[in-house]
């Protein structure tokens, strides 16, 4: 058993490898310098590997996808034409302000804070990492509601309690995006990932159905180890390193509910019950306003699929109603200031996202990351390791790490990388339930060190509320930890279910049924 001195000089190697990645990342230039380096580097490699001929055949389709240049005169005209789409289409920035416009009244009014109060008191803090990582983790029935509030709400948390900000934002940055897959309930990617595999396998097994519950059993544990292992990484390492908070940002005290605060709750939470209320009725009762006749499921409905008009909605009215009862508002100009002042803080945010949007429409127009995908599966199945199928699911996700690095869809990659690994899988005598299960893995963990995952630049924008220095390298150090924890807990997981012959989902075994 090592002793004490040798664990805690371990550590300090650790943290100084993660000292010299963060002084490395922050050499970089800001981060929408960055972004419009890289989108010129994708149209010189354009050019270069396009003279050179270089093309792949999608493994779905069969059709041959070349590289293609930006550098002639189409491509120029193209990227002069979509500079406006490009940015204005950019999917996290809509969907964020939109939020944020609400959310604002929310937070100039009081609610958050006042909230927050009530969950710090009431939560021991003991827990505050479980349950900020754990949150995270549902966060994903709600799409991409996790990284625009509950992130920041993680942060503000942390922050509330006496604790470092960005520990906070780390925990639940980690949730949402390093525990992507894990989950105890399904959603919208489950039926999405179920109908890409089951498309790769009916290539082996005609006929076959791989429903959107396959992984269910596997993920639902999964999201108990990712809770566990994130609070511990948080607690050991991540807050151990920042040390105690001597930032600027104004901190809500901790302190009794005043009479008009509890009113303003009362007052929210009525109006929370009362928006919900309806909300229910429209889409689960037959012929509800919010039920799409050609699906009528759930995950399906206009709530769904319109939720971020929902966050809008609920932030506004719970605001208001908030505002009333606790008097922190008096008339309509006070509250157009909420939003006004939640907006202003968003300047930096959306200049990095205008250059990182023309960089990822230009890696999407070149075939780059498709390309690199599908060379990187060839590699893999060149290896050989046929005879040892668990070397194999295990290359396989950490090849989708990696893969996760240049391409941040989950479907898109699943639509390469299915046509490949699942019928290999098959053939071997492997279930493709099992296969998709380790695609998903490799596809959460590197999430939250990519500068290229759509939703890093907002992440960077909230840290820098706090710590006003903190650049990519910053980032990337604060939630390598959590990386390299949930890749090696996960893998050992996934090692141990193949081990144990345990279903990954009902009616979903190891083995190819006969």
């Amino acid at each position: 058993m090592p002793s004490a001195s040798a664990s805690s000089a371990k550590s300090s190697r650790f943290q100084s490898v993660l000292n010299v990645v963060e002084r490395l990342g922050n050499l970089l230039p800001n981060p929408a310098t960055l972004f419009a380096l890289l989108a010129a580097i994708v149209v010189g490699l354009s050019w270069v590997f396009s003279r050179m001929g270089v093309a792949v055949t999608h493994p779905a389709t069969g059709a041959s996808v070349p590289v293609i240049s930006l550098l002639n005169v189409e491509g120029l005209q193209r990227m002069l034409l979509n500079l406006v789409p490009n940015f204005v289409g950019f999917p996290p920035l809509g969907s964020v302000l939109a939020c944020l416009v609400g959310i604002a009244v929310a937070e100039r009014t009081g609610l958050i804070t006042t909230a927050l109060r009530m969950v710090v008191v009431a939560a021991p803090r003991r827990w505050l990492s479980t349950i900020l990582v754990f949150g995270g983790i549902l966060s994903h029935s709600g799409a991409d509601v996790g990284y625009v509030l509950y992130i920041p709400l993680g942060a503000a948390i942390f922050h509330v309690a006496g604790r470092h900000p960005l520990a906070g934002l780390a925990a639940a940055f980690a949730g949402v995006a390093g525990g992507f897959n894990a989950n105890i309930v399904l959603g919208t990617l489950d039926v999405l990932l179920g109908g890409i595999t089951q498309t790769a396998a009916a290539v082996v097994k005609p006929g076959i159905v791989v429903t959107p519950a396959a992984n269910w059993y596997f993920m639902a544990a999964s999201s108990v180890l990712i809770t566990f292992v994130g609070a511990w990484v948080t607690e050991k390492i991540i807050e151990p390193r920042l040390g105690p908070y001597i930032g600027d940002a104004p901190r809500g005290e901790i302190k009794p509910l005043s009479a008009d605060e509890k009113r303003g709750l009362r007052f929210a939470a009525i109006t929370v019950l009362a928006v919900t209320a309806v909300v229910l009725v429209g889409a689960l009762t037959r012929g509800g306003f919010l039920v799409d006749p050609k699906n009528p499921s759930f995950l399906a409905s206009y709530f769904i699929r319109g939720l971020i008009f929902f966050i809008f909605f609920y932030g506004l009215t719970a605001g208001i109603a908030y505002g009333i009862g606790a008097r922190t508002i008096r008339n309509d100009h006070d509250v157009v200031r909420g939003m006004e002042a939640s907006l202003s803080t968003m300047g930096s945010y959306i200049v990095m996202a205008f250059f990182a949007s023309q960089f990822l429409a230009y890696f999407t127009w070149t075939n780059l990351g498709t390309v690199m995908a599908v060379k990187g599966a060839g590699v893999l199945q060149g290896l050989n390791l046929q005879d040892s199928p668990i070397i194999l699911l295990v290359s396989l996700v950490f090849f989708t790490g990696c893969v996760d690095l240049v391409i941040g869809s989950a479907s898109a990659k699943w639509t390469l990388l299915a046509p490949i690994f699942v019928p290999m899988f098959m053939l071997l005598g492997y279930s493709p339930e099992i296969v998709q299960g380790a695609y998903r893995v490799g596809d959460s963990c590197t999430n939250i060190i990519s500068p290229l995952n759509p939703y890093f630049p907002l992440i960077l924008g909230f840290a820098v509320r706090y710590m006003p220095k903190t650049g990519i390298g910053s980032m990337i150090s604060l939630m390598l930890p959590y990386t390299i924890a949930f890749l090696a807990a996960w893998t050992l997981m996934l090692m141990g279910w193949i081990a144990l012959g345990l279903p990954v989902g009902p009616g979903a075994g190891l083995f190819l049924a006969k």
